[in-house]
């Protein structure tokens, strides 16, 4: 399997469900200009799925401050996102989730992938969890900041980088280094 990291983003034209409405027709071109963060999950009324789409729900503030638009999608139909939707959370359901969830009515099972697009369009960073293991909303948050202070300064992030701390000037690598205890 082939990483997505550089490349253009797979354009998708497809039905889904967006703050409780179905919705015929969610394109990846439709947020040109933004960052986008479009995670894949397994299946509706399942286990995890649900503590994801809800992390993501909880966290959708910080993620639109940071001009970023959050995309869930599985290969469940619009029709059962809507019943999902419509499920209280305390019975295991995503009521009040306010971005849109797709229905890729694909063969299969997806894993738990995550791909932070650039306004671009192009893929800067990819993820993916097996389907036993959920995702962390403040590390995909972390990593949004930190390509988007590498495209907006064309520094690097170094390990554990988080938003206010210092990045590292290519040309001058070496100021960087000599603050390191």
């Amino acid at each position: 399997m082939a990483t997505l990291v550089g490349k253009p983003a797979p354009k998708f034209k497809t039905a889904s469900i967006v703050k409780g409405a179905i919705k015929p027709d969610v394109a990846l071109d439709d947020y040109k200009g933004k960052w986008v963060v479009l995670f894949f999950y397994p299946l509706d009324f399942t286990f995890v799925c649900p503590t994801e789409i809800n992390g993501f729900a909880d966290r959708i503030a910080d993620f639109q401050s940071r001009g970023a638009e959050v995309v869930g999608v599985s290969i469940d139909s619009q029709y059962s996102h809507l019943a999902w939707y419509n499920t209280p959370r305390n019975k295991g359901g995503i009521a009040g989730a306010e971005y849109p969830i797709l229905a890729d009515e694909a063969k299969g099972i997806a894993l738990r992938g995550v791909f932070l697009i650039n306004p671009d369009g192009v893929v800067q960073s990819e993820t993916v969890n097996f389907f036993n293991v959920g995702r962390n909303v403040d590390e995909i948050l972390r990593t949004l900041d930190a390509a988007q202070q590498a495209a907006k300064t064309g520094e690097v992030c170094p390990a554990n980088w988080s938003k206010g701390k210092d990045t590292i000037n290519p040309k001058e690598a070496s100021k960087f280094f000599e603050k390191v205890k």
